[in-house]
């Protein structure tokens, strides 16, 4: 194993153990984010549980111990972009557990520091410190892994207390007035793996420092403006790098400079240790006429260049873009450069990966190409692509090229057309953001894997294509499919990402068909809820979660309206609804089955009695709608009408009416109050009618007679149309249940839930009786002159 497959071994090995402690503790952290809302100072009603606050962006000039006193589980404190001046860090020393401290861009000038903390981070950078802000007390830090510095005066021994500290990352940044008393050997005790330079901004570029004698592996410059090609003092810091064997990365990041001194500075890594250099944010003025390059002696393995801004190409380009195109490196990437050409390289070329995405390049790039046999990744993301039969001719010549993305251009295909071949090589293709359509598929790489064409137009997927036998992985998504794709020409199909289309009840054949199916996302679809999705719905049931990516929450119905939102998981229609045959069937045997109970109810509960009953009892209570309302309040005649067998008759003639009516209470009796003439339902009515109660006396005579159930039957009635508690029971005698006939069940009915008057044998208790009795008979009725007739209790 090399040092450099070592190093990489050692970091992941590093970040999976992070990532495993961020993972157990996720559950404890609270994080209270208090940033951009125009605070002066700290609130008051943090929660004491608080292990992150930010209080970035806002105006707050001090930091007092009182204010994160009580924040004993503080990890974490960001308060960066703020006005404060001065810092005694002691203020968190009651923090223990404080690792992280971001107290960049602030106005602080100076600092008191304490011995008992042992930052992770520390970022005072983008101050206004003069000296560097490094106090002897940060020799303990052992654990430090960043450290932000600023400072407009370096001095060697500024950097003492930090020099046993192994960091991974120091950023500087220096000051407007940087220059004039800078110690050039500054940097020779710092150990770090990473080192970054911020200079001053709108300033020309001066720089003394020795970064040849830093243990930096990674170094970035920042802010280098060179624009006087003879005076800039850049060059000087290149030339000392040819000699630091150690550097591998090297990054230049906000550079303004002249063409020339571009390609100069390209001209001059090229001989250096480093392995990979990336620019970034360029602006370029001035001209470049001379194409050569040396390119001998090279350890550059890749070279990055984003966001290039010049003022006019007013010189010849492709001497730019032969420089480019005739690079010995494996890794290339020129990306928001406005690039509209690139060059075949003159000669066989070793590159392996070219990332021109974001530019202005149009269908001719490397036409006729016969020199990139090695290039096995091609990103031309975000161009000026229209014909896709153009590229497919361009990857021909390519012979290893495996990974190509073409995305975000304006490609079609004409179905027409004739040319389908790729190189037989490719096995990743993304084409999505396009305007492709259904064509597309008619003409695919016969190799490949993974197919992207998410967010163009497709409607459908023909079944006449070419089998992609070797297809794994297919996104669809964001198009207009109206169904799910069926397997028999992706055999391989493992995942399919098929979400925002247009699918309103997708084949249930789909899991059938597709048996190697692993991962389909196929959520945000207008999922149309009728009987046709059931067998989907059921289908989804029968696999894991884990497969079908966004259940349930993204699979919701659409249509119809009363479905809409319902999540698929809650959609159920019964067999019947979706069975026409089955509803049938069903509703003969539900008819035939009704009829069966009817007609056994008939006969059991003799309802053809009852109806008769309620026949009459609907033409007396017609008759008596007529009668007004004054009249119908002046029908109350009688305290009471008794009912009862004449088997029975001795008892109340001989003791109920002799008791009740030497109160003055009327009583109604059916052999001298009935009128002539009317029948004798007509009679029970209208006595029950004009009585107040209705005094049953039960025994097992009163059971056996008929027309004591028409009593009972008519005036139970009446107590539930008028809403009155009328009914007064007087158990004469016990009556055995299973003596009661089934047409009695209202007195079984009325006898279970009511409370009646039981006759005592005992004469000691007939007067509590007799009081019962009168005291449920408590009215005030008018006598023939129009007097109130008081009942005496």
């Amino acid at each position: 194993m090399t040092k450099t497959d070592s190093s990489i071994f050692h970091f992941v090995i590093i970040f999976v153990l992070i990532l495993i402690k961020i993972y157990i503790s996720a559950e404890n952290e609270l994080v209270v984010d208090r940033s951009k809302i125009g605070l002066t100072h700290i609130p008051k009603d943090l929660p004491m549980e608080t292990t992150t606050l930010d209080m970035s962006q806002n105006y707050i000039s001090e930091l007092h111990t009182q204010d994160i006193l009580l924040l004993s589980k503080l990890r974490i404190l960001i308060m960066s972009h703020n006005r404060i001046q001065y810092l005694d860090i002691s203020v968190l020393k009651f923090n223990t557990e404080l690792e992280y401290l971001d107290l960049s861009h602030n106005k602080l000038g100076m600092i008191s520091c304490h011995p008992t903390l042992n930052f992770k981070h520390l970022d005072l950078s983008f101050n206004a410190f003069d000296a560097l802000p490094i106090c002897k007390e940060f020799d303990n830090m052992s654990q430090l892994q960043f450290l932000g510095l600023s400072a407009t005066r370096l001095q060697k021994s500024d950097m003492q207390p930090v020099a046993r500290l192994n960091i991974s990352k120091v950023l500087l940044v220096l000051g407007d007035t940087y220059g004039e008393k800078e110690d050039p050997e500054s940097l020779q005790v710092l150990n770090t793996e990473s080192l970054h330079i911020v200079f001053p901004a709108r300033k020309e570029f001066h720089f003394i420092l020795d970064v040849s004698a830093s243990t930096a592996t990674s170094l970035e410059l920042s802010n280098v403006k060179c624009l006087l090609d003879d005076e800039c003092s850049f060059i000087n810091v290149l030339l000392k790098l040819q000699k630091n064997p150690k550097l591998s990365n090297f990054t230049l990041n906000n550079i303004e400079t002249t063409w020339n001194f571009f390609i100069g500075i390209l001209q001059l890594v090229w001989h250096t240790t480093i392995e990979y250099f990336s620019i970034s944010n360029v602006k370029l003025e001035g001209q470049f006429y001379s194409s050569y390059f040396d390119y001998s002696g090279t350890s550059l393995k890749t070279l990055s260049i984003h966001h290039v801004i010049t003022d006019v190409f007013n010189f010849p380009q492709s001497n730019i873009y032969m420089v480019f195109a005739n690079m010995n490196i494996q890794n290339f990437t020129v990306s928001g450069t406005r690039m509209v050409h690139m060059l075949c390289p003159s000669q066989m070329s070793p590159f392996l990966h070219l990332d021109f995405s974001n530019n202005l390049l149009t269908d001719t790039v490397f036409e006729s190409c016969r020199h990139l046999t090695k290039l096995e990744t091609l990103i031309l993301q975000m161009n000026q692509l229209k014909e896709l039969v153009n590229i497919i001719h361009m990857t021909n010549e390519m012979k290893s090229l495996q990974q190509l993305d073409i995305s975000q251009n304006s490609l079609r295909y004409d179905e027409n057309e004739n040319n389908c071949s790729w190189t037989k090589s490719l096995l990743h293709l993304n084409m999505s953001s396009n305007i492709l359509t259904d064509s597309v598929f008619r003409c695919l790489p016969p190799k490949v894997k993974v197919l992207d064409l998410h967010n163009n137009r497709i409607q459908s997927i023909p079944k006449q294509i070419t089998k992609l036998e070797s297809l794994q992985e297919l996104n669809v998504a964001f198009n207009a499919l109206g169904d799910l794709p069926e397997c028999g020409t992706f055999s391989s199909l493992s995942v399919l990402i098929i979400d925002h289309n247009s699918i309103s009840h997708p084949s249930a054949d789909f899991f059938q068909s597709c048996h190697k199916i692993r991962s389909i996302k196929a959520g945000d679809n207008p999922f149309q809820c009728t009987c046709e999705l059931r067998e989907f719905v059921r289908r989804i049931g029968q696999v894991s979660s884990e497969v079908v990516e966004g259940w349930p929450g993204s699979y919701k119905c659409e249509y119809p309206e009363s479905y809409k939102g319902t999540p698929l998981k809650d959609f159920h229609m019964s067999p019947l609804s979706c069975n026409t045959a089955l509803l049938i069937v069903t509703i003969g045997a539900t008819m035939l089955a009704l009829t069966a109970i009817v007609t056994f109810l008939c006969i059991y509960f003799d309802l053809p009695w009852y109806l008769r009953m309620v026949c009459q009892w609907t033409q007396t209570r017609h008759r008596a709608r007529n009668v007004p309302l004054e009249k119908l309040q002046g029908t109350l005649q009688y305290h009471a009408f008794i009912s009862y067998s004449g088997h029975d008759s001795t008892w109340v003639k001989s003791d109920l009416l002799p008791n009740l009516e030497k109160e003055d209470i009327r009583i109604c009796l059916h052999e001298r109050n009935f009128v002539p003439g009317k029948s004798i339902v007509e009679n029970i009515i209208n006595c029950i009618e004009k009585s107040y109660k209705s005094i049953f006396v039960l025994s097992p005579n009163f059971v056996q007679s008929e027309w004591c159930h028409y009593e009972l039957y008519f005036a139970h009635h009446n107590l539930f149309h008028e809403g009155s508690n009328n009914l007064i029971l007087i158990l004469l005698e016990p009556i055995p249940q299973y003596s009661i006939p089934s047409s009695y069940h209202k007195l079984k009915s009325l006898m279970a839930r009511r409370t009646y008057l039981e006759w005592p044998k005992e004469k000691s208790k007939h007067g509590l009786f007799w009081a019962n009795l009168r005291a449920a008979i408590n009215v005030k009725l008018m006598d023939q002159r129009g007097e109130v007739n008081h009942i005496q209790n």
